[in-house]
């Protein structure tokens, strides 16, 4: 979580919402990292999830991550969880609960739905004051500004 944290850090310089990911493979070795690259990139989808896990595939050489664990500071929202499900994630670990887009347990389950084909092991609020002390900060911030 340290690691996705300090990605989350690093999406302020592109002033972007201070989310952090990173996926690691079976051994434990981070083989994706990703950050918050919406308003950098001009990308709806720029999330710290897809970044990461389009790394990861990358890394891979494929798109199957089974096996494999993300670690995020935000829970991920419905796109995000989706994702996770359709890349076979065995384990997703998120920091922040998020009560607005939440989609690992807060507003929706997605990633624990039985309809699906595929269904990762959660583990919820890891480290979660300290992403929530970054998101609360950038936010205040915004706020401020306007």
């Amino acid at each position: 979580m340290r690691l996705a944290l300090a990605e989350a850090q690093a999406a302020l310089a592109g002033d972007d919402v201070p989310v952090g990911a990173v996926v690691l493979d079976e051994s434990g070795t981070v083989i994706g990292a990703g950050r918050n690259t919406r308003e950098s990139h001009g990308d709806p989808t720029g999330h710290a999830e897809v970044v990461a896990l389009r790394a990861a595939a990358a890394t891979r050489g494929e798109w199957r991550l089974t096996g494999c664990t993300l670690v995020v500071t935000l829970e991920p929202c419905t796109m995000c969880a989706g994702a996770l499900v359709l890349a076979r994630v065995d384990r997703v670990v998120f920091g922040a609960y998020d009560d607005k887009l939440g989609a690992v347990g807060s507003l929706w389950d997605v990633v624990r739905d039985r309809r699906l084909n595929h269904r990762p092991e959660v583990v919820a609020g890891v480290l979660a004051a300290e992403s929530t002390a970054l998101l609360d900060s950038f936010f205040a911030r915004h706020r401020g500004m306007s």
